[in-house]
């Protein structure tokens, strides 16, 4: 694999537009089960904040060396606040839209001895006035910027995502979208996009062979005009799909702990090194590297320069 291209990631500039989150864990001891029911007791010993969805890719990018813009939505609340000061703190140009009628999307994690217990969601779907106004925000930053990601957790930032890929187009943009769902005709359009194996079998329906898996990922990337459609499979590693031929790479992790975010640290590696100019089957490479450091740490985490190089 090349050498990593720190002088080159330090220009690349890169937008995270998508459904922005707060994944708030409460960390505690177990010592009993509730006498109310049976369900363990769990008394909080610490709290914490981290950036989710849209804004962890964000957060993976800076940390990688680049610079990274976001724009979505937050509410008028708490966790909208915890959010600002997160992004402040990383380093992020945020340029969300707040609404007071549309509540931060929330998760809520509950863990003892080290394993999660309970996930809580917060969540409400943006409404058309605030889905034309990020597509505005979008097409006003666009020219600022090398490469435009698509982050879909379905919670509605993306809804009417064809309008942001044809944007980007126009600008020449390369566009890499994580996708969500069963109907990837609404991606058409983009540069790259990277369904894991249970999206993928949502998508093209469940494979019993490689060769069947590279058929059907083949005219699923013709379908959608892509440039490349990169398969994220867990233990298997990644699967690159191109008009090229098919390129594979095993997993790289020594120890799965966490898979919560890994998809938003592998999306954003991608975007780094395509920004820096890196072809596509070095820039997998580089993200299942940083894939399989990121599983090894607890919660939604990210991956720095100095740990993938």
């Amino acid at each position: 694999m090349s050498q990593f291209p720190i002088e080159a990631i330090s220009r690349a500039r890169v937008l995270v537009v998508g459904d922005i989150m707060l994944d708030r864990y409460w960390f505690g001891e177990v010592e009993r089960i509730s006498p109310e029911a049976p369900v363990p007791v769990v008394r909080v010993v610490k709290r914490e904040d981290r950036l989710g969805g849209a804004a962890n890719v964000a957060r993976n990018i800076v940390a990688l060396g680049a610079h990274a813009t976001l724009a979505g939505f937050v509410g008028e609340d708490e966790a909208a606040t915890s959010v600002r000061q997160l992004l402040s703190e990383a380093g992020i140009q945020a340029h969300m839209i707040t609404d007071v009628a549309h509540p931060t999307t929330l998760k809520m994690r509950v863990l003892g001895r080290q394993q999660q217990l309970l996930r809580i969601d917060f969540e409400e779907k943006p409404t058309a006035t605030l889905l034309e106004a990020l597509r505005d925000q979008v097409e006003r930053l666009l020219a600022g910027h090398d490469v435009l990601v698509l982050s879909d957790y379905a919670k509605g930032a993306l809804a009417q995502v064809d309008l942001l890929i044809e944007l980007a187009r126009k600008k020449g943009l390369p566009i890499l979208v994580d996708p969500k769902g069963t109907d990837y005709r609404r991606y058409r359009g983009a540069s790259l996009v990277t369904p894991n194996r249970s999206e993928m079998q949502q998508a093209v329906g469940a494979w019993s062979s490689e060769q069947e898996l590279t058929d059907r990922a083949q005219v699923l990337r013709e379908q959608l005009s892509l440039d490349a459609l990169l398969v994220t499979r867990s233990e298997q590693g990644m699967t690159l799909f191109t008009g090229q031929g098919r390129e594979h790479v095993e997993a790289q992790a020594h120890e799965v702990f966490d898979v919560s975010g890994a998809g938003d640290t592998v999306l954003a590696t991608l975007a780094v090194m395509r920004a820096a100019g890196v072809d596509w089957p070095t820039a997998m490479r580089w993200a299942n590297r940083a894939g399989g450091i990121v599983v090894g740490k607890l919660g939604t985490s990210i991956v720095t320069a100095g740990e993938l190089s």
